[in-house]
């Protein structure tokens, strides 16, 4: 069974990224020119700091070290992930946030050793960016991938030619990589094959970056458009008609990580609740002795925890190579839920102060609200759970073996 204590090898990583965040990351939050047309952290900036993390040894956390990361196992990256996102442009700088940190996962698992080379190894060198393009306007598909519309034909024995709509497709403003999800055939189950696609390829049109509630990841989210897309067959990923495996594969271990990364956030919204309420008085007393205050901050305290658990326990069966299903569902549903709460509850506590911009607690509010839909609505992970129980009933809280 999980043992929850971190080896000295984790431990140690765990304390060396928080003392990075704490020196060269999270001081850049306070300076608004810091900051980029999405509210993160700019670009020029982000390369520079990028090169510190490289120096201290803290780069792509989720790649083998044989191609230039640390290899750490899903436990070694939960740690991780909570620390880097302490601050809200953390991730990006130790190149292991959305949607980068996904599409090297499932690139380093399903390509060939050439796909690697061409497309996987340059987004971890930090030189170029990707994106996952699946999502479509109706009636095309969203959280049901089988309503795909998007088509890839094939053109001879050695080509294939894209057309279709997607939109929502984050990062797509500054990705030269992009993960195609494209139907091919009729055949239940089989009906969808990945594609890479450089940006650059003929006929491939940004329509618009859409506007979001914001902030959101380097390169918004875009509307694209493909026409008589043209690529060749060695830019297929796996075998035809097994792109939902190759979809399954990428978004199991990202829902995950989006979880990490949100306790991240979570802990930093609590303390900035905790530091004001030890300073500020009314009616004769401190807010931090008030009672009803205090089970405000409990509640933070145990959701925070409850995430925590549910996010190391599916981070361990990954390690253990099951595919933990309905645990990093029960992980997303929660963590989505506990961000939105917990920022909610830090602003309360902050008053005016939590609703304005002199902290960055309403970035966060406004990041948190896409939490429940993003890589999955809480109502889709909902049913798998409940699916999942329906089959197993009793056994659905099985202790392993």
């Amino acid at each position: 069974m999980i043992d929850f204590s971190l080896t000295s090898e984790i431990d140690n990583v765990r304390q060396r990224t928080r003392a990075f965040v704490s020196e060269h990351i999270q001081p850049l939050e306070d300076d608004p020119d810091n900051y980029d047309e999405h509210e993160n952290i700019r670009m020029d900036l982000c390369d520079e700091v990028r090169a510190k993390v490289k120096q201290a040894g803290l780069w792509c956390p989720q790649v083998p070290k044989e191609r230039g990361g640390m290899g750490l196992p899903f436990v070694g990256q939960a740690v991780m992930y909570e620390e880097a996102n302490y601050s809200i442009f953390g991730p990006v700088c130790f190149n292991c946030a959305a949607p980068d940190d996904g599409n090297m996962r499932v690139l380093n698992q399903v390509g060939t050793e050439a796909q690697k080379e061409k497309w996987l190894q340059p987004i971890i060198d930090g030189t170029t960016r990707g994106a996952i393009v699946m999502t479509e306007p109706h009636p095309g598909g969203g959280s049901d991938p089988t309503m795909i519309l998007t088509m890839a034909k094939p053109k001879g024995n050695d080509a294939w030619v894209i057309n279709g709509h997607k939109w929502f497709i984050t990062g797509a403003g500054v990705a030269d990589h992009l993960i195609v999800l494209a139907k091919t055939s009729d055949e239940h189950r089989r009906e969808l094959t990945t594609f890479m696609v450089h940006k650059d390829t003929p006929g491939v049109e940004m329509i618009r970056k859409v506007p979001i509630m914001g902030p959101e990841e380097h390169g918004g989210h875009c509307e694209l458009k493909f026409h008589d897309v043209e690529i060749p067959d060695e830019n297929r990923l796996m075998d035809v008609g097994r792109g939902m495996k190759v979809v399954q594969m990428r978004l199991g271990a990202a829902r995950l990580t989006h979880c990490m990364r949100w306790l991240g956030l979570s802990k930093r919204s609590m303390e900035i609740a905790q530091d004001y309420i030890n300073v500020r008085e009314g009616f004769g007393i401190k807010l931090a002795d008030r009672e009803s205050v205090q089970l405000m901050m409990g509640e933070m305290a145990k959701e925070i925890h409850i995430g925590r658990m549910l996010v190391m326990n599916a981070a361990w069966k990954l390690d253990q190579g099951d595919f933990a299903r309905p645990e990093v569902a029960m992980a997303k549903v929660h963590c989505a839920n506990m961000l939105h709460k917990v920022v909610d509850t830090a602003i309360q506590l902050n008053g005016a102060r939590g609703y304005s911009k002199d902290t960055i607690l309403e970035w966060i509010y406004r990041y948190a609200r896409q939490a429940r839909i993003l890589d999955g609505a809480d109502e889709v992970h909902k049913m798998v759970l409940a699916s999942t129980y329906r089959a197993e009933g009793r056994d659905f809280w099985s202790w392993g073996s």
